[in-house]
């Protein structure tokens, strides 16, 4: 059984990633840090948890007595983090903050449909975002096949649930203000557009589409649904073949050739993609948890790659009926 720690302990990202690896066969979770919550049991904060732990939140991480860390606190900690402590040798790393997505420091970006032998043979993952994870795969087949569209627009809107910004309540993310509404923010300029051409301009150098990115604020607390569309030269024939083939080995993206919901995707792992042809214009619609696809779920799918064991360990969650 290896061993886990979790910084970070008290956010969203972190409450789902106790309910996965709680019930994980092959860890044992040795301490979760906050500061803020030292002492007070994990439930009283993760209140969905009552009755699977008894885990209670420490003030202390002691790194020498762990074989993996995951860091899930707010961006920009986690290069704190390692300013301040000493990383022992042999350690373990999944972060899920935005720190080393640009693969600095010896981080490999986590996104398991594209870097997968990577994944398995690192020591450090950089987690991707939860914008990131659905975009790319919307895109990924088309890039590697050396297919995103010259010299023309790739425009995308997506909405986000709400816990999507985090356990700590702002203006936008307040019950009264997010219910029956909709809003833009960031249009243009949302910061994982650069961890999006990161990945992009490696599968296919050299590319000049514009990727046109408008992230929205849903009414709802979970989930993400991104609506892609492009010009391109494939017949539906054509590109719904070219997706499913890419990700024929990918256990948690699944290409449908219905039209697909939000909540197909939500409380589960998976990403779930539908790809449709008007005239000359591709539409690619793509649905996943950004809790757990987008976040929690990914890095435990990484801890599973960099243990060597099933990919779907832990990860076996069905959707809601309803």
């Amino acid at each position: 059984m290896k061993k886990i720690g979790i910084i970070g302990g008290a956010g969203y990202t972190a409450g789902e990633l106790l309910r996965l690896l709680i019930n994980h066969p092959e860890v044992t979770i040795e301490f979760v840090h906050s500061s803020s919550n030292a002492g007070q049991s994990v439930t009283a904060v993760h209140s969905g948890l009552l009755g699977e732990t008894d885990l209670i939140f420490s003030d202390s991480h002691p790194l020498e007595n762990i074989d993996i860390l995951f860091l899930c606190s707010a961006h920009g900690a986690s290069r704190k983090f390692w300013e301040e402590n000493r990383r022992p040798d042999g350690l373990k790393v999944i972060d899920l903050a935005q720190d080393f997505r640009d693969e600095s420091n010896g981080y490999v970006y986590g996104l398991p449909e594209v870097n997968l032998k990577r994944i398995a043979e690192a020591d450090s993952i950089a987690n991707p975002g939860c914008f990131a994870t659905c975009l790319q795969l919307s895109l990924l087949p088309l890039a590697a096949a050396g297919m995103l569209p010259e010299n023309s627009d790739i425009n995308i809107t997506a909405l986000t649930g709400s816990t999507g910004a985090g356990v700590k309540p702002a203006a936008t993310t307040h019950f009264s203000w997010r219910n029956d509404n909709i809003s833009v923010y960031k249009p243009f300029t949302h910061q994982h557009l650069k961890e999006i051409g990161m990945t992009l301009n490696k599968l296919q150098p050299g590319n000049s589409a514009r990727i046109n990115f408008i992230p929205m604020r849903g009414d709802f607390p979970r989930g993400i649904f991104a609506v892609t569309t492009l010009h391109s030269s494939l017949s539906k024939e054509e590109a719904v073949r070219l997706y499913k083939d890419f990700y024929a080995d990918a256990p948690f993206t699944v290409v449908s050739d219905n039209p697909i919901d939000l909540k197909q995707a939500v409380n589960t792992n998976k990403a779930i993609i539908h790809v449709e042809k008007h005239g000359d214009m591709l539409l690619i619609t793509c649905a996943e948890d950004n809790l757990l696809k987008g976040a929690s779920g990914q890095a435990v799918q990484n801890m599973n790659i960099m243990l060597g064991i099933d990919q779907r360990t832990g990860l076996r969650l069905k959707p809601s009926a309803f």
